[in-house]
């Protein structure tokens, strides 16, 4: 089966994975992209899986300022080199997880962040858990495991901070 090259250009635009592993997830999918989607997503879950433990102590400070300076957020987002922390991926995701932090509050970056005696509340809570702002029907986790594929390095968040003016 010859895959068209349109088809690939659509996969590759909507998960970011390489023009093979486009190519190669329609022939196993026999050219449907939505099941070609899914497979990409699990393979990248795969490989993000993989990296979890490698140290992550490169990275950047982002900085979000809601439109008229009454609320934002600053996070501290390492990576495994320098190389990544300078690339546009790496710097975006800072920006839309700062962005994230200002918009939905979240009190911990995970579950195991939560303090034992602590009860969390809603899921939501947990910036990790949180629908991504950007696209609702993936979460934060999901968002982080996606760039941890296309870059190759392990990615964490260190620390956040939310700041608001009390009203």
């Amino acid at each position: 089966m010859t895959t068209p090259v349109t088809a690939i250009k659509e996969l590759r635009d909507q998960t970011g994975a390489g023009v093979m592993e486009c190519k190669n997830a329609l022939m196993e999918t026999d050219g449907d992209i939505e099941k070609a989607t899914d497979i990409l997503q699990a393979r990248n879950l795969m490989k993000a899986q993989k990296k979890i433990e490698r140290t992550a102590n490169q990275g950047t400070i982002a900085a979000y300022i809601h439109t008229g300076g009454r609320v934002g957020a600053i996070i501290e987002l390492n990576c495994e080199t320098d190389f990544v922390a300078r690339t546009d991926e790496f710097k975006q995701l800072a920006h839309n997880l700062a962005m994230q932090i200002t918009a939905q509050d979240p009190k911990y970056i995970s579950k195991e962040d939560v303090p034992q005696d602590a009860e969390l509340e809603t899921e939501p809570d947990c910036l990790l858990l949180q629908p991504f702002i950007k696209s609702p029907d993936k979460t934060v986790y999901d968002i982080i495991c996606e760039t941890i594929a296309k870059v190759g390095e392990n990615i964490r968040i260190n620390r956040f901070t939310r700041f608001g003016l009390e009203q």
